[in-house]
């Protein structure tokens, strides 16, 4: 899931918003100003509303900080990490590849569910310093929200060690297993068909307490079975297509010889010359003497028509280094995953600082099709 609003680094690793973060936030924000209006009526109504705020914020760093300590433990270990990204349902560390090792998968899946446990207990700690004394309403504004900050992630940490992709817990089982039985593949296919069977007891479970007990909050449980179910799903079908592509390299199949398309020239000019008479799948942009970015039929379709011909192909395009460019030697496999993560249907293939082509989610899946078909 690419990021919509960039936050900038925080310790060296991008982090972002994806649009659909500002539901939960929304939700989060009411719900609290639901819970801090009942811990003391007397509180007016923008404290109440302050306080709901700032915590929904403090919330959302408690969970950078949960991917954070991913990413921190998979760049330890070697493994290049793009980013972070929050959303709806939480937060997710853009790491480029999988583990080597049953070892390095299981430091790396437990770091985030071991973060959010000590800021929960970090939390509850200052709760108590500033006046929290269970099982009595907490006496002060911070009291309020340290408690509820530290209740939520310890709940995080519990809720993300369930054992089952996608989640922390199911990456930890997919390492155990993984270690025991040294197939990362089946480790991967046991770790998913547990997720899917946990999915399904929240699905199962949300949907019985909407309906037998009224409890609307059964409804956000099933969705996040259905989340889960549909996590899981795509991580066994993503390990068989990764298994499959394994042994091809990014160089055997990327189209070469892209077509070098101005910078400057209108998008008006670019379909009439080339996307309607040139026959490649690649399309590099320069600018003098350099490639400055790739344009796609989908970037062309995105700016109105009217527009086509005061608008240029370098406003259109996707610059080159926004596309986290593939070395040659990647495997296809790889390829196919990070264009399923950044929601593009190619990629350029890098070497040394030059273009050497453009890999294809169309082809790609295409040889995955012949494959099947002749057995291979």
């Amino acid at each position: 899931m690419k990021a919509s609003i960039t936050l900038g680094r925080w310790f060296g690793v991008p982090v972002g918003l994806h649009y659909s973060w500002f539901v939960i936030a929304w939700l989060i924000a009411l719900s609290l100003v639901t819970q801090f209006a009942a811990i003391n009526p007397r509180w007016p109504a923008a404290m109440v509303w302050a306080l709901a705020l700032v915590t929904a914020a403090l919330f959302f760093v408690c969970i950078v900080l949960h991917e954070l300590a991913h990413a921190s433990v998979a760049r330890a270990g070697g493994i290049p990490v793009r980013g972070i990204t929050l959303f709806a349902l939480g937060g997710i560390a853009h790491i480029e590849k999988d583990a080597a090792s049953p070892s390095k998968e299981f430091w790396m899946a437990i770091a985030g569910p071991g973060a959010s446990f000590g800021i929960g207990l970090l939390c509850r700690g200052l709760a108590a310093v500033a006046g929290w004394r269970a099982p009595a309403q907490p006496a002060s504004a911070l009291a309020a929200v340290f408690g509820w900050l530290g209740y939520i992630n310890i709940g995080l940490a519990l809720f993300n060690l369930v054992p089952g992709f996608p989640l922390d817990g199911g990456r930890v089982l997919r390492a155990v297993v993984w270690g025991v039985t040294r197939d990362a593949r089946r480790a991967t296919r046991i770790a998913a068909r547990v997720g899917q069977a946990m999915a399904f007891l929240f699905i199962a479970g949300g949907l019985w307490s909407l309906v037998a007990r009224g409890n609307f909050g059964g409804l956000w449980i099933a969705f996040i079975g259905w989340f889960l179910l549909e996590g899981a799903q795509a991580s066994v079908l993503q390990a068989e297509l990764a298994e499959a592509l394994k042994d091809i390299r990014v160089a055997d199949v990327m189209a070469r010889n892209c077509a070098m398309v101005d910078a400057d020239a209108s998008l008006q000019q670019f379909v009439a010359d080339y996307l309607l008479h040139f026959a490649g799948r690649c399309f590099a942009v320069t600018r003098g003497d350099r490639i400055v970015g790739l344009i796609t039929t989908e970037d062309v379709k995105r700016v109105d028509r009217d527009r086509w011909t005061t608008t240029t192909v370098g406003e259109a395009m996707r610059p080159l280094e926004a596309l986290h460019p593939l070395d040659p030697n990647a495997s296809a496999g790889e390829a196919l995953a990070r264009m399923g993560e950044e929601n593009v249907n190619q990629l350029p293939v890098v070497s040394g600082g030059r273009l050497e082509g453009i890999v294809t989610r169309s082809y790609l899946v295409h040889l995955l099709q012949i494959r099947q078909e002749l057995g291979a």
